[in-house]
């Protein structure tokens, strides 16, 4: 009679409660938010039968020399670790490298927008062929520096629906000093409608508010822009 081994039990990540998993919780909450272990472990992406990969994540972290560590680490060193196999390593060693390239990118390579022509530079060769009106912002640090873009909404033919909540809550996030707003018309003219005026005083009392300047709001239509900064209607 064969008797076979006893089965091993472990607590993977897909055994944790929805709340406790790290790219769920990732999704809910944001990077910015996550332990860097959560973040180790979903760059790792899957433990074994021994171990789940927050449980390999953190005995990484765990060593005397901590991120600094395995920062420094070859991909060979990384594979010494129990439970790391060339594919664990090499994904480590992947975002670490891209993490370092990522952090010597100095604002010099960082639009800067000194006049409404620096801004159309940005957005009009795309936003000109776009068959809806898109309500965009160009987020910027105190330097005038680009920080993000980033499509708020999109709307109909002719219209797009913009509130203060949505154009605002990136640019908090990302603690940017000021904006410029930019949408198109796929008419095609770049003439300020009432309600563009409207939106844009709007915008520029809750930026007011919120401590973040509406620097201009550019209308894109055709090969054209008008910047509203420009023409005094702001």
């Amino acid at each position: 009679m064969n008797i076979s081994s006893p089965v091993k039990y472990s607590c993977t990540i897909k055994d944790l409660p929805l709340e406790l998993r790290p790219r769920e919780r990732l999704i809910s909450l944001g990077a910015d938010v996550m332990p860097t272990s959560e973040l180790l472990a979903i760059i790792i992406g899957s433990g074994s039968r021994d171990e789940s990969a927050i449980s390999l994540a953190q005995r990484l972290l765990g060593k005397p020399g901590g991120l600094g560590e395995l920062i420094n680490a070859t991909v060979e060193e990384i594979q010494l670790e129990k439970g790391v196999g060339p594919a664990k390593a090499c994904q480590i060693k992947a975002a670490i490298e891209l993490a370092k390239r990522i952090n010597t990118l100095s604002g010099e390579h960082r639009p800067v927008i000194r006049s409404p022509q620096d801004a159309a530079a940005l957005v009009v060769e795309e936003m000109r062929y776009l068959d809806r009106e898109h309500f965009r912002t160009l987020m910027l640090n105190t330097k005038n520096q680009v920080i993000a873009m980033e499509t708020v909404s999109i709307g109909s033919l002719n219209s797009s629906i913009v509130h203060p909540r949505e154009v605002f809550k990136s640019p908090l996030k990302k603690s940017a000093a000021a904006l410029v707003l930019v949408h198109n018309h796929p008419s095609g003219d770049p003439s300020p409608s009432p309600e563009d005026i409207a939106v844009t005083k709007r915008l520029i009392e809750c930026g007011q508010l919120l401590g973040i300047e509406v620097l201009d709001h550019l209308i894109v239509g055709g090969k054209r822009f008008l910047s509203l900064k420009e023409k005094g209607m702001m």
